[in-house]
């Protein structure tokens, strides 16, 4: 079995690779997004996306911010070699709009915002407000899930090396 510490170094890419798969797949396929999320109306990039390039042991970190932010820069970044680190996510399903950020590395959610709940008037209110607090929370962890257990799954096939790999460059250099 490998020490958590050499298993963290060695597959750490992963990570940082489903997040620039994410992004291909929200500009180019919503609709094979969906079948991982059958509420899924849309997922967009929100106000944030950061790519990280590492040549000859320097890194170079490039940071797009802004609600309408143009990403040509960052497909620049794709075609030099870069990969997503960070990418800031609008996810809406249903009626319901979530915000939050997503980080490569360790997968981690950060900055999650949730849809409106109702107000908590009384007190027998409170443990239905957090109950549905924690579902909101689940359905975005879900939605992580899912995405990249099929990421994984696609990672390890034949489909990345012959077909996924090669469409990514060519959008990233359309």
């Amino acid at each position: 079995m490998l020490d958590i510490a050499v298993a963290y170094n060695r597959y750490k890419f992963l990570g940082n690779e489903f997040l620039t798969w994410l992004w291909f797949m929200i500009e180019t396929d919503q609709n094979r997004l969906r079948r991982y999320d059958p509420d899924l109306v849309s997922l967009n990039i929100g106000s944030r996306l950061v790519l990280e390039n590492t040549r000859n042991n320097a890194k170079e970190t490039i940071t797009i911010k802004g609600e309408d932010a143009n990403l040509e820069e960052g497909l620049l970044a794709l075609k030099k070699g870069a990969v997503v680190t960070e990418i800031h996510l609008s996810y809406k399903a249903g009626a319901q709009h979530w915000q939050f950020s997503l980080k490569g590395e360790s997968l981690n959610i950060s900055n999650l915002k949730l849809p409106e709940t109702g107000p908590v008037e009384t007190p027998e209110d409170l443990e239905g407000a957090v109950i549905e607090k924690a579902y909101l929370m689940e359905k975005v962890i879900g939605l992580v899930s899912n995405l990249f257990s099929h990421f994984v799954k696609l990672r390890v096939s034949d489909e990345w090396r012959n077909q996924t790999v090669s469409r990514i460059r060519k959008w990233a250099s359309s």
